[in-house]
């Protein structure tokens, strides 16, 4: 740091600078974030001060809070389901494995374990060092969903949560959430289904998909309103079908507003709840609806393109994370070929495939540059 500060101008120069470095969302097929409406910039932009760390100070951005808790819980079968904003998927998968986690050490349990998914999120890994669980990854069947037979073979009297995916990261696959609730049920085991990306998507889409509290047995939800939510970043959502398990977070705070903090960050941006709130208002159903179905119809038609130069998917997309395969040996190569043409995709891991996902920055005319610029270079 200089010993005398810059000019407000000389230094919106140097962010204009390392704004220009950023990769625009135009051509960036890897990521399941995109630019926030306009609705959320502004509710963001309002409510900067914000800090629901200490809400008794902004009771608004509290009410907002609490509202959008509860639109979020009606979206996914329980409009009487607790919980918070979070900054994201990560957070929301920790709470709700340190939930668990803490009742069953005050229960008398030492040695514990979950399981999840070998296409689960990596923030499982990140938990499993965090909270010292050991974390067993199940196999996969032949849609690339978890096999429930590997689910069962790993349960032990050891295993507190077993999580299930509702559009996983890879290949936006949904696990058979009513199959994994049966064996949770069976065994009286926590029940966590990470739908940070489908969660925003499985409720629009044609074909219906039981992966919410709708479901018996479903224990928490995590969602992340910053994907298709097109809310600003940071922001998730943690979401527990019973209300005790917020008290095996809560921490006292006694020089705050509150009594207690349930969340794992302290100071929480209030910025972030307003934009959500903001978002969830202005579309309502019908409109979140409507940006799933084009993001759908975009999906079709990379599908049908990408057949009809003889490259097919992995898997038939269900939601719209498409994966295109080719021998595993080209696949670095074409994602290369493309990037070098602006492009941004990634490769999943097993199967290696292309990945691209179908973001609402995606536009027809992107699919279409996308499709020519993969023929030229598969």
């Amino acid at each position: 740091m200089e010993e005398r500060g810059m000019e407000i101008e000389a230094v919106k120069k140097l962010l204009q600078d390392k704004k220009r470095k950023d990769v625009a969302y135009e051509k960036i097929l890897t990521s399941m974030c995109t630019y926030p409406h306009e609705i959320a910039a502004y509710a963001h932009e309002m409510f900067l001060e914000a800090n629901l760390g200490d809400s008794g100070l902004f009771q608004g951005a509290k009410e907002m809070e609490e509202e959008a808790v509860q639109m979020i819980g009606k979206l996914l079968g329980n409009e009487n389901a607790f919980g918070y904003i979070s900054t994201g998927g990560t957070e929301s998968n920790i709470q709700a494995i340190h939930a668990i986690r803490n009742r069953k050490r005050r229960d008398g349990l030492k040695a514990m374990n979950i399981i999840v998914p070998e296409t689960a999120h990596f923030s499982f890994d990140k938990i499993g060092d965090l909270l010292s669980i050991e974390v067993r990854k199940a196999a996969l069947d032949d849609e690339l969903r978890v096999d429930v037979n590997s689910v069962e073979e790993l349960i032990d009297d050891k295993t507190i949560c077993v999580v299930g995916i509702a559009g996983t990261t890879e290949f936006g696959q949904i696990d058979p959430i009513e199959e994994l609730a049966s064996i949770a049920k069976g065994r009286d085991i926590f029940l966590h289904v990470d739908a940070a990306f489908g969660g925003f998507v499985i409720p629009f889409l044609e074909q219906k998909y039981a992966f919410d509290f709708s479901v018996e047995g479903v224990s928490s939800i995590s969602i992340d309103p910053h994907k298709m939510g097109m809310s600003t970043i940071p922001a998730g959502c943690i979401l527990f079908r019973d209300e005790t398990y917020l008290s095996e977070l809560a921490v006292l705070t006694p020089y705050l507003t509150t009594r207690e903090q349930c969340s794992l960050i302290g100071t929480r941006s209030g910025a972030s709840v307003a934009a959500t709130y903001a978002v969830l208002k202005y579309f309502g159903r019908e409109g979140l609806k409507k940006i799933v179905s084009e993001c759908m119809e975009l999906t079709r038609t990379l599908v049908q393109g990408a057949k009809a130069i003889g490259v097919s998917p992995v898997i038939e997309p269900v939601m719209n994370v498409v994966t295109l395969s080719f021998p595993a040996a080209e696949v670095d190569r074409v994602a290369s070929a493309l990037e070098e043409r602006g492009w941004r995709v990634s490769i999943t891991r097993k199967p290696k495939a292309l990945r691209l996902v179908i973001m609402p920055h995606v536009k027809e005319e992107t699919v279409k540059a996308f499709l020519d610029d993969l023929e030229d270079v598969r």
